[in-house]
């Protein structure tokens, strides 16, 4: 069988006011094709995962607000996209490239989506990997978890994007239930994480100031997603066990009757040096490969 693709190609569609930018890599059609999904985190993240999939037309796209994609208001007045918004533009997609029915690979805020889209249009998606949805109300520590979360969102407000990242990072870092003692902590210094701690006044910053509450704060409508066609399945880190958003997909598996997938690697175990970071690609695109095929 020919592996030959072309790509990637960028492509734009209108998707409720804003432009939504994906890119195809086009492949041979014997199997359907792969969407790879994330958020607030862009196509550029896939570009490593993609290139294990040659077999397969894969589509990675910009969610709206971030990278190359816009949204109705840049000024960010209108309230932030919620994850049935994002679901659209998803399904928008798939619509556009046109073949059928896809398998879907999410990471993250995408998994969220990606979960939202299989409860709105169940019958664009085959199978649905979930990797790692940062479902705060999962979680049996669910109320101290989202006061951290609130308390992330107010030190960005406040303080900036260097204080906000510090924030977020020391919660999605933590690992085990969440106490009240965490959202009461101190802002840890944003130059230990390498941030700046100045505030340089923008609070458009596409996690904290776009899609952190409307994301963790999502309720998945559990029923949906198991009556749908769609087979669902919950992935998380070998390496990210005890952290919110591992904690969150175990929690989830197990309302919808199921046992979660262990792949390589910790949150960002699909990473090939995107962002600086490099998790463990090969071994993560080999488990993929393994739980689409069923």
């Amino acid at each position: 069988m020919s592996t030959t693709r072309t790509g990637p190609e960028p492509a734009t569609l209108d998707s409720g006011g804003a432009t939504i930018t994906y890119d195809v890599r086009r492949g041979p059609a014997q199997q359907p094709p792969l969407l790879l999904a994330g958020s607030p985190m862009d196509a550029a993240g896939f570009v490593t995962l993609a290139g294990h999939f040659p077999d397969r037309t894969v589509v990675t796209c910009d969610p709206r607000g971030t990278g190359r994609s816009t949204t109705p208001d840049p000024a960010g007045e209108s309230p932030p996209p919620p994850p049935d918004q994002h679901a659209d533009d998803l399904a928008r997609v798939i619509e556009a490239v046109g073949t059928g029915p896809v398998d879907v690979f999410a990471s993250s805020g995408g998994a969220v989506n990606a979960l939202a889209l299989v409860e709105r249009h169940a019958g664009l998606v085959r199978t649905l990997v979930a990797h790692e949805p940062p479902l705060v109300h999962e979680l049996p520590d669910a109320d101290h978890a989202w006061a951290a979360v609130l308390a992330v969102r107010e030190a960005y407000l406040r303080d900036g994007q260097g204080a906000g990242m510090a924030r977020f990072i020391a919660l999605v870092q933590h690992r085990g239930p969440v106490t009240e003692d965490l959202a009461a902590a101190a802002t840890p210094d944003p130059a230990a994480f390498g941030l700046p701690a100045e505030d340089d006044g923008r609070r458009d910053d596409p996690l904290l100031g776009q899609n952190l509450l409307s994301c963790c704060g999502y309720r998945v409508d559990v029923a949906a997603v198991r009556s749908a066609a769609t087979r669902v399945v919950l992935a998380v880190g070998e390496g990210s066990a005890g952290e919110l958003a591992h904690r969150a997909g175990v929690a989830l598996a197990g309302r919808l009757g199921e046992e979660p997938v262990r792949f390589p690697g910790d949150h960002a175990g699909f990473l090939g040096g995107e962002y600086g970071m490099t998790g463990e690609p090969d071994a993560f695109a080999a488990r993929l490969r393994e739980v689409l095929a069923g």
